[in-house]
């Protein structure tokens, strides 16, 4: 979680500095008084947009706008609270103390989550998926598969495993005897179902177990950063038809592209420019340039 809050603050963090351009021409309301003088909010606002926190602050707020402007109808509230409930969930008592970690509250938090689905929604409008990326990603796509292991520390006691299960021992005894994943080991060693897509699973994990066929398992002992693992496949369907799977391999093609901070860019440069935004204060022109887009100012 400390990483995707980090990655969710880096597309565009909740600005918490309101930079307030009404009432400046008389210096506004006091912000803070002390004896023999006061800031005032021209003050506060003159020495802000000076800092570097204070130009990200604005370039923030105007990305948060006119996603929110342009996609808002696209992001629901509920769709927000699913994602933010399955991260609380996730991390149950320790939840708080996370988002406190990494300078955030409950609020905040779910603010960048919206502001991550925004920027999903302006990806899928601005990039579309080429029929070269689907074939490319359909040679490699692996239906979902349902398997059960074992987990070991040792390489060793892998291979002692593999030599029992050749021997007659029972997968459902074997994992009961030795397996050190406690999430699965009740249950016979059984894991949610995955296709190629998932990316909770180490990749060696995955592409050991898309090698075996219904009832097989695994030869010798599969190295993940968890430990060995022995590996049987319970169910290994066909693959099927394309058609059949184009939401999800879609869906992967955008979350890859997600991830890349270069297109990133280019799809929120887009939505600035189509917004036609347009900084007042000449000191301030230039706090969206990082996107390519450079404000025509007025006197």
């Amino acid at each position: 979680m400390k990483k995707y809050i980090k990655k969710i603050a880096a597309v565009a963090a909740v600005a918490g500095i309101a930079l307030s351009t009404t009432a400046c021409a008389s210096g506004g309301k006091t912000v803070a008084s002390y004896k023999g003088g006061k800031i005032t909010q021209k003050d506060y606002y003159d020495e802000m947009k000076k800092s570097q926190a204070g130009q990200t602050a604005l370039a923030n707020m105007i990305i948060n706008r006119v996603l929110e402007q342009q996609y808002g109808s696209k992001v629901s509230k509920k769709e927000v609270n699913k994602q933010f409930d399955s991260y609380k969930k996730q991390y149950g008592a320790q939840f708080n103390a996370v988002l406190q970690q990494n300078g955030m509250t409950a609020s905040s938090f779910k603010q960048n989550l919206k502001t991550n689905l925004l920027s999903e929604a302006a990806l899928k409008d601005v990039k579309k998926v080429s029929k070269s990326q689907e074939e490319k990603a359909w040679k490699a796509y692996q239906p979902k598969v349902t398997v059960q292991h074992i987990l070991v520390a040792k390489k060793s006691q892998a291979e002692n495993i593999i030599k029992q299960l050749k021997a007659g021992k029972s997968f459902k005894s074997l994992v009961k005897k030795y397996s050190l994943d406690t999430g699965t080991k009740s249950d016979e060693g059984k894991l949610p179902e995955f296709d190629s897509t998932d990316s909770s699973l180490d990749p060696a994990f995955k592409n050991a177990a898309f090698k075996l066929k219904t009832g097989e398992t695994t030869k010798t002992p599969v190295k993940s950063q968890s430990g060995y693992h022995v590996i049987r496949m319970i169910k290994h369907p066909d693959k099927g038809t394309f058609a059949s799977h184009k939401k999800e391999i879609d869906d992967e093609i955008y979350k890859t592209m997600s991830q890349d901070q270069e297109t990133m860019r280019s799809v929120i440069a887009t939505v600035i420019k189509k917004a036609g935004v347009d900084i007042k204060d000449k000191d301030l022109s230039n706090v969206l340039s990082s996107y390519g887009v450079n404000s025509k100012t007025k006197k």
